[in-house]
């Protein structure tokens, strides 16, 4: 048995303190998606802006350079690891950006993956560059793989189509970049905003479903899959960072909260306006424990 850090008492939010290379062999338990935030390894001494200030891009130690070979390594063993973890219908998105988003895509496929889409996050309010060297960085990259070439997965069309203003909802996405209201338990150097999760779980998920983050962060995937009436497992070796976690998750077990913090986001607002079952509030299904946990 593993020892949750932290778990809400309905067990729809269940997070574990340590690394994922060491965890996830532990148990056998299949999910219905993945989202994954993994080291992108830029922090090599850059410089950017944030409110005005030029700060420095550094993340912490887990996301240091490192050579070609050592990232392709990297990746390959986690995303073995997880791909275990997946339903056979099951599918795994990953964020990234140029330094780390091709070895990510090579690994999907050298382990048997079927890549469905590469989405471009185009940020509307990105930092500037002030070396004026370059062109302004202002997206990131996200992969959608589903685990079997031949295993149909589930995409909910109809919902986005009907959050893109009846158009068929394209692999380029225009969203801010993480909003202060989203700061209020303190911010993860690498936070990514609900309104990305909101997005990636309605498409490819249905309420009830598991998903698993095995790089919690400040676990925006388990609030976003909360939120909407999913149940989370997340791991992170951070404490701070599981700390923060858990207080992210406890401002929401207020549903005042966790109203307002839906309605700040567009995707579900829009998606509480359909008159069909393409997307609905309700509970999950009666919440099993993960056999695995304690």
């Amino acid at each position: 048995m593993i020892q949750a850090y932290y778990r809400t008492q309905s067990h729809d939010f269940n997070l574990l303190c340590g690394d994922t290379f060491e965890l996830l062999p532990q148990f056998d338990f299949k999910f219905d998606m993945i989202f994954a935030d993994p080291p992108y390894f830029l922090s090599n001494g850059g410089i950017s802006v944030q409110s005005g200030k030029v700060v420095c891009v550094n993340k912490g130690e887990w996301d240091k350079g490192m050579s070609p070979q050592e990232i392709n390594e990297f990746n390959l063993k986690w995303i073995s690891l997880c791909r275990d973890k997946l339903k056979e219908a099951g599918t795994i998105w990953i964020s990234g950006t140029y330094h780390n988003i091709f070895s990510v895509a090579n690994a999907l496929l050298s382990l048997g993956f079927k890549i469905l889409n590469v989405i471009t996050w185009a940020k509307t309010n990105p930092p500037p560059n002030i070396s004026c060297r370059y062109f302004t960085y202002s997206t990131e990259f996200i992969i959608w793989a589903r685990k079997s070439e031949k295993v149909p997965h589930y995409y909910n069309y109809d919902l986005m189509k009907h959050i893109n203003g009846d158009k068929q909802m394209t692999d380029v996405w225009r969203l801010p970049a993480i909003a202060s209201w989203e700061k209020s338990c303190g911010k993860h150097p690498t936070q990514k905003p609900l309104c990305v999760l909101s997005r990636i779980i309605m498409a490819s998920t249905e309420p009830g479903d598991w998903i698993l983050d095995p790089f919690a962060g400040s676990s925006t995937t388990g609030i976003a899959a909360n939120l909407l009436g999913r149940r989370y497992l997340g791991i992170e070796r951070e404490v701070k960072f599981a700390e923060m976690s858990k207080a992210r998750r406890e401002e929401i077990i207020d549903d005042r909260k966790a109203a307002t913090y839906r309605l700040k986001i567009d995707d579900i607002t829009k998606a509480k306006d359909t008159q069909t079952d393409i997307f609905c509030f309700h509970e999950p299904e009666p919440i099993y424990d993960l056999p695995f946990l304690c």
